[in-house]
């Protein structure tokens, strides 16, 4: 149907130039007819004729221009648009069985320490708190919170051996998955890249028995929820409080943006269907996060 449509317009595209040509000429010979006739009667028939020289003329040139215009491309026609937010953008549903899901903002603020502030802050204040518990413990600590850290999110040093870690810390912010044995054997590897021959992997999730006893061959201490409370536990009232304050500094709840380093916003997936986390800095960044409900 397309191809019709332009062939007929390429037609009549070339009967009105015909036209517009023949209009031309006849304009023409008209003008300059009277100026080679030498009959006296002739001549003078030319004369009167003459203005209709003048309106072929016009009427050839007017038509060319017509062509000229019609034969342009039609600029595409803007098309009012409203801008789709990145909550319209086709993202990850959320899901309450993805074990990086992260909570909304709970109904009450946690006063004391137990597996449920694990369960509510999210993966920066847990990487934080671990972080704390390490420097309680004497150590210096370097941590390295978003982008690529090549499996490592705390390196502990020593004040008797400043210029390299003595040991590294991998965080796995997960709810319901127990840590396999492959990303124990990830923070092996990395260990064994930078000649370190202690690593700490701690959890708010459990381990399974392969990752258990990989750690244990490896001089890799698994830190699971459990761990970890037992550990806060023998801190002084006052450093459980510090360690407290730290996981609920600001929106402990909003997860942070792994790329970016700030906090993601919620958003909502097409079609109003589900909520998700994304970062406020879309289009440039596209990281999303699986939204917790329940």
């Amino acid at each position: 149907m397309k191809r019709k449509n332009k062939r007929r317009e390429d037609r009549a595209v070339r009967r009105r130039n015909e036209t517009a040509v023949m209009a031309l000429v006849i304009g023409v010979a008209l003008l300059a007819a009277p100026w080679f006739v030498d009959q006296p009667a002739l001549a003078g028939a030319l004369a009167v004729a003459r203005p209709f020289g003048y309106v072929m003329l016009l009427v050839g040139g007017v038509l060319l221009v017509l062509g000229r215009v019609l034969s342009r491309p039609a600029a595409a026609k803007p098309v009012a648009t409203t801008p789709v937010p990145p909550a319209a953008a086709k993202m990850p549903v959320a899901s309450t069985d993805d074990p990086q899901a992260a909570s909304v903002a709970p109904a009450s603020k946690p006063q004391a320490w137990s597996a449920a502030v694990f369960e509510v802050i999210e993966w920066r204040r847990f990487e934080a708190v671990v972080e704390a518990l390490f420097r309680q413990a004497g150590f210096e600590t370097r941590s390295q919170s978003h982008g690529a850290d090549g499996g490592v999110d705390i390196w502990l040093h020593s004040s008797s051996v400043p210029d390299r870690p003595v040991s590294v810390v991998q965080c796995k912010h997960w709810q319901g998955k127990r840590v396999g044995v492959d990303k124990v054997r990830e923070l092996r590897g990395v260990m064994a890249a930078h000649g370190v021959r202690r690593g700490q992997f701690a959890t708010t999730s459990t381990f399974t028995p392969d990752a258990v006893a990989f750690g244990q061959e490896n001089s890799i201490h698994l830190l699971d929820v459990q761990a970890l409370l037992a550990l806060i536990a023998t801190r002084t009232p006052e450093q459980q409080q510090a360690l407290l304050a730290v996981a609920l500094e600001g929106d402990y709840w909003r997860p942070t943006c792994v790329n970016c380093g700030t906090k993601l916003v919620e958003r909502v997936a097409k079609g109003g269907e589900s909520r998700f986390w994304g970062c406020a800095g879309f289009p440039k960044c596209r990281t999303t996060m699986a939204m917790r409900l329940g």
